[in-house]
């Protein structure tokens, strides 16, 4: 097992690791918010889906996962239909127009990516991928359930003692 301050480092380069996220970010169109692209993402790599299942992919609240199928639909890059086996749910899935722009956001993000990480290896890259996919995989749903192992408390705290209420 790791040692402490090896979790250290690794909390501090989870934090670094937002300027990433960041700079991903400023490459995504102005119509096209990192949320939004998230739902492209998944439904191209997911297919059609059930907002339910939608919602459960990106770890949000149903009507967070509302708002953003609602703005891809006003742009026309998804499409909602009744779900046959359920009157009451819908299913989501790409129009063209939305495969279109997630073809541009993948050719973006990989171009990113391969200007960033030019001296990097395909070893490397690879390496990293593969390290990602296990740390994802750590935090999966598949582990809900699962209670965390958290450290025993730092800080012991005093012991609080009372006085008899003066009469």
């Amino acid at each position: 097992m790791a040692e402490r301050a090896q979790y250290e480092e690794l909390i501090r380069q989870f934090s670094a690791f937002g300027a990433v996220k960041r700079e991903l970010g400023r490459i995504l169109p102005s119509d096209c918010p990192a949320g939004s692209a998230a739902v492209l993402t998944l439904l191209g790599r997911h297919g059609d889906m059930r907002m339910s299942r939608l919602a459960e992919l990106l770890a949000v609240d149903m009507s967070v996962t509302s708002r953003h199928v609602a703005h891809l639909a006003e742009r026309g890059w998804i499409d909602r239909s009744p779900d046959p086996a359920d009157k009451r749910s819908r299913i989501v899935h790409l129009t063209p127009a939305g495969l279109a722009c997630l073809d541009t956001l993948s050719e973006r993000t990989a171009q990113l990516l391969a200007d960033r990480l030019s001296d990097w290896s395909d070893e490397e890259v690879a390496q990293l991928t593969r390290l990602m996919t296990r740390l994802r995989a750590s935090f999966d749903d598949s582990r809900v359930g699962v209670p965390p192992r958290l450290p025993p408390p730092a800080l012991e705290l005093e012991p609080i003692t009372r006085t008899p209420a003066s009469t």
